[in-house]
């Protein structure tokens, strides 16, 4: 069973930066495309950052472009999202999700992580 578990939020001012980790586990992650979503209170679910877990090529949205770094340690199974320059508009629950690399939707997602970002 494919478990994805969040970690690293949490309350910090505005410019500030917080470094989210997810734990991937339940099966090879080598050909899945693990990612960051975000869903602040009233809003969508919105994509943050995607990365393969082999080859290492990475996309991000437009508003985190340049402040966000997603990265991952196959070793430990584990993927992160560092946050930099943090904004209040950044402030939403952080989910991690992870789909095959062949597929058009997300099959597997995380419980999320609070970020709050005070002004």
């Amino acid at each position: 069973q494919v478990q994805l578990v969040e970690s690293g939020g949490g309350l910090v001012q505005a410019g500030g930066s917080l470094r989210l980790s997810c734990a991937a586990s339940g099966r090879t992650f080598t050909s899945y495309l693990l990612g960051w979503f975000r869903q602040a209170p009233g809003k969508e679910r919105e994509f943050v950052a995607a990365i393969t877990w082999s080859g290492g090529s990475r996309t991000y949205a437009d508003s985190v472009k340049g402040r966000f770094t997603i990265s991952r340690d196959n070793a430990k199974n584990t993927v992160f999202l560092q946050m930099n320059s943090l904004k209040p508009e950044d402030t939403a629950v952080y989910y991690c999700a992870a789909r095959s690399m062949l597929a058009t939707s997300w099959a597997y997602w995380g419980q999320g992580t609070q970020v709050t970002v005070s002004s």
